[in-house]
């Protein structure tokens, strides 16, 4: 179901081969294993079933909906941050791991293996970016500059010296330029489902933006077109209970915001500026990158530009899986997540 390239593969282009001495090779052996291993569990847990859903991983939808309730009783919390008050959640003891969301996401909805897994070795938090949830929308026009912004701010009034920080689809748009330009900030980056964007990058294709744009702007009531650019149609036939496996919540976006959001993400896709591609060598921080390989939302091809860019960076590419991968495969996310964090430099329990 796994299989991993780092940039310095003999499957990426020529380009990236001046990468290959960056990593040591006892490094890349250690990684072979531990996607070997990951292989072997998920090709075992499919001789009972065929396939690695989130109801595989809690047993059951009632289980991961207990789960879900108790990180509901987490107490929210809100910071000054510029012009806006940003609301955030904190999850368990150790060093920081920040969590940046999607576009139209709320910080309820990362997956509860996810949550549960990172808090037992780090102090993990999620926030709701401007405009989301509980998160007031403010006064400064929407960019992926300003909510980078607003992340740096955030770290700074927690009073982090640095932290780690996973980015997923808009999220890694935020992180990449957070590495850009408050690089003192983090100790590892984790950019999933991401582009660099501009002429550098691989954009949507017309019906997958078609498709969003009428989502947004409520121009269709066929939730499948929506899912089917997160989800691929045939892991939905196999798991057609799937959405009871994703984290309810009660927090909202409003319309405008989910239009700003979209629009945004539409103008770091598209090929009409420069894309910060070209400046991602100077990211010098530890980097992985994932990618499922029937991603629509952000092709996966934009994942191993990434990976040609970053010196050294990790790439891990999820056989089937799509932008939702992190709902498919829960287990598998989150197994590599960690295994990233602890060969780059944390001891995981």
């Amino acid at each position: 179901m796994v299989y991993s390239t780092t940039s310095f593969s003999q499957s990426l282009q020529q380009s990236q081969y001046e990468l290959q001495s960056a990593i040591n090779k006892e490094v890349q052996k250690t990684i072979a294993n531990t996607i070997s291993n990951i292989n072997n569990s998920i090709s075992d847990s499919n001789k009972i079933s065929n396939n690695d859903s989130q109801t595989q991983d809690l047993n059951s939808s009632s289980a991961f909906q207990q789960k879900s309730l108790a990180l509901d009783d987490i107490p929210l919390q809100e910071v000054r941050v510029g012009d806006i008050n940003i609301a955030y959640k904190q999850i368990g003891q150790g060093p920081p791991i920040l969590l940046i969301s999607g576009s139209g996401n709320v910080m309820d909805v990362w997956p509860t293996h996810l949550l549960q897994e990172l808090s037992k070795d780090h102090k993990v938090i999620i926030f709701d970016n401007r405009g989301v949830g509980n998160t007031t929308v403010g006064i400064k026009p929407f960019s992926i500059k300003q909510f980078a912004n607003d992340t740096a701010g955030l770290v700074s009034a927690l009073k982090l010296q640095k932290t780690d920080v996973l980015g997923f689809s808009m999220g890694s748009f935020v992180a990449q330029q957070l590495a850009l330009t408050y690089p003192e900030i983090a100790n590892h980056f984790i950019l999933y489902g991401a582009s660099c964007g501009g002429h550098e990058g691989t954009p949507q294709s017309p019906q997958v933006v078609k498709a969003l744009s009428d989502f947004v702007n409520n121009q269709t009531e066929n939730l499948n077109l929506f899912l089917e650019v997160t989800f691929p149609t045939k892991w939905m036939r196999e798991n057609p209970n799937f959405s009871d496996t994703i984290p309810k919540t009660s927090e909202i976006i409003l319309s405008t915001t989910l239009k700003k959001q979209f629009e945004i993400n539409e103008n770091w896709l598209s090929k009409n500026w420069t894309g910060v591609c070209d400046q991602l060598q100077r990211i010098t921080k530890p980097t992985l990158i994932i990618t499922g390989t029937e991603d629509q939302a952000i092709p996966s091809s934009n994942s191993l530009i990434l990976a040609g860019e970053i010196p050294g960076a990790w790439l891990v590419q999820i056989r089937d899986a799509g932008h939702g991968l992190m709902y498919q495969y829960p287990k598998t996310f989150t197994e590599i997540v960690k295994t990233f964090l602890n060969i780059t430099g944390y001891k995981m329990g």
